[in-house]
């Protein structure tokens, strides 16, 4: 039992040897990428050319594509005049035409087989130029087979059969002088040496499978930081770029507010008294202006009030009577003494006259007020008191209201309020505004509305230690509606030089604030950034991009996309 079990011992370095030929990147075979198109760009600080083309020979037409683009924006130019020659060889005739925004083909004839230089004549709306576009190779093959790794290919002194076959020789060998040996210090000796060789070779081969077998770098299955984004690419998912320099930066604030009506912006229309509602005179969002009739609502009357009202009808046409016979005694009187006027007293004409007057002004107050009218006393109207627009209604014609319940309410949207909570550390700005501005939530409406302060704060918020400020939209326009939320950016007048970035700019890649950098015309890489403070439009950053590369400020989400599924 004991000769099995030092046979079995030394048989261990078998299986250790075997780890050689196995394979440490399962599914991942080192080969490099098949090219597809040889290509050879050139910038200039307008243009952006890109010239793609695939195996070209010698004295057939070649097709090429040209893509140009802007430098700083990337955006491809459109009815560009491009005009290309060759270096050195005039004789030989270019054609271009443009196959799509920013694309044009190229045509023409190369009669050897060597390397060709072009020289692009350019003009569009951003200027003339002159570019060079070097080393065109006529006559070179595309590599159309991958380039495999080394131990794809294993020889015969590679091999785990190899190793197998020379471990157990190696055993039987040992075991042999382990039988011959008659002593036993030296049979533990061997005995121990052949079982620590196999511990030893086993960390030696997790050690060698935790090594990149992929150009000597490490993590061979983790994202590089450069990616192609092929340019049919960038011109289809409109990838936008721009130069990123050192400008001047605003510090800012951003609150949230919700839009209050105006006092004067804000009319309750409510019943002063009990009663039916007989007559609507306009309807919901209708225009109206101060003062015009909303509503009629008829008066409840019980048999007190009637009576009342009787009474009163009664009262106000014994007055009438009595004035109207105070006045026809008075023009009796004077025109008896305008009569004898030569003989009567002048001042007695002259009182008669005074009576006669104020008799006739009484008599035409209570003409004034047919009785028809103050039989009709018991319906009234509801005006609107501002100008604006009529909300819904709450009751429909026909029904009952109440003392003091609302009909509905008349709104002007010409001037709203915002309603803001500010923090204490953040209401400091507040003492050295440059300019306040919001913007609709209306996605068809661009405009950035201008704030100006109304009230700040007399009192704290315990609960959370805000203040309640109230700015205006100036020239609303009714695009911001009662109740709606909105964000109001408070900008300081502190100013100063920073290296910024466009806030649409910075993506978020594995929980940390990333953007993408174009190298140059097809190559990208990402950058991690390291921000600190921002307004709505722009971003200071510490760490991680400097001027002047160009940041993907447009179709970011995309290039996160390409960069994550690469």
């Amino acid at each position: 039992m004991i000769k099995q079990l030092f046979f079995l011992l030394l048989l261990l370095p078998t299986f250790v040897f075997a780890h050689g030929d196995e394979d440490h990147e399962t599914g991942k075979a080192t080969t490099t990428k098949v090219a597809t198109y040889f290509s050879s760009e050139a910038t200039s600080d307008l243009y952006e050319l890109l010239l793609k083309y695939k195996t070209i020979q010698p004295g057939k037409e070649a097709i090429l594509k040209l893509y140009v683009s802007n430098f700083n924006s990337n955006l491809p130019i459109d009815s560009a005049n491009v005009q290309i020659t060759v270096s050195g060889n005039p004789t030989i005739k270019i054609t271009v035409r443009q196959i799509d925004k920013g694309v044009y083909e190229v045509k023409g004839i190369f009669p050897e087989k060597k390397k060709y230089n072009l020289t692009v004549n350019i003009n569009s709306l951003l200027g003339p130029d002159l570019l060079l576009l070097s080393n065109i190779e006529i006559g070179k093959e595309l590599i159309t087979e991958t380039a495999e790794a080394a131990h794809d290919h294993p020889t015969w002194y590679s091999s785990s059969w190899f190793f197998g076959i020379l471990g157990l020789l190696a055993g039987l060998l040992v075991m042999f002088f382990v039988m011959k040996k008659r002593s036993r210090k030296v049979t533990v000796s061997i005995l121990v040496i052949c079982c620590l060789l196999p511990t030893a070779l086993y960390n030696k081969a997790i050690a060698h499978g935790d090594e990149d077998h992929e150009n000597g770098t490490s993590g061979g299955g983790s994202l590089s930081n450069t990616f192609l984004v092929e340019k049919e690419s960038q011109f289809l998912f409109n990838i936008i770029t721009q130069k990123i320099t050192t400008s001047n930066f605003n510090e800012s604030t951003q609150a949230l507010g919700t839009v209050v009506a105006s006092p004067q912006g804000n009319a309750v229309i409510q019943s002063p008294q009990t009663g039916k509602l007989v007559s609507i005179r306009v309807n919901p969002g209708q225009a109206v202006n101060a003062g015009q009739v909303i509503a009629i609502v008829e008066q409840t009357i019980d048999a007190g009030t009637q009576s009342s009202i009787m009474a009163q009808n009664s009262d106000w046409r014994a007055k009438r009577n009595e004035a109207e016979a105070q006045y026809t005694a008075a023009k009796i009187q004077y025109n008896r003494l305008k009569s004898i006027e030569d003989i009567a007293a002048k001042k007695d004409v002259t009182e008669a006259k005074a009576r006669l007057e104020q008799a006739e002004k009484n008599r035409a107050l209570y003409q004034n007020i047919p009785l028809q009218k103050v039989q009709s006393a018991k319906y009234f109207n509801l005006t609107s008191p501002i100008t604006g627009v009529v909300g819904n209604y709450n009751y429909a014609m026909g029904s009952f209201i109440n003392s003091g319940e609302t009909l509905l309410e008349v709104t002007n949207l010409n001037r709203v309020f915002v309603e803001t909570q500010i923090f204490t550390n953040e209401s400091e700005q507040l003492k050295s505004i440059e300019k306040i501005t919001t913007s609709s939530n209306n996605k068809n409406d661009t405009t950035t509305y201008q704030l100006k302060l109304i009230s700040t704060a007399q009192s704290v918020n315990g609960d959370n230690q805000s203040q309640k400020v109230i700015f205006e939209i100036l020239n609303s326009k009714a695009q911001f509606k009662i109740g709606e939320n909105i964000n109001v950016n408070i900008f300081s007048k502190n100013v100063s030089a920073q290296l910024t970035i466009p806030t649409d700019a910075i993506a978020e890649v594995n929980g940390k604030p990333a953007v993408f950098i174009k190298d140059n015309a097809e190559k990208y890489s990402i950058s991690y950034i390291s921000k600190g403070a921002s307004n709505e439009k722009f971003t200071i950053v510490m760490k991680g991009v400097e001027a002047p590369e160009r940041v993907v400020t447009g179709g970011v989400y995309q290039m996160k996309s390409i960069y994550l599924n690469q």
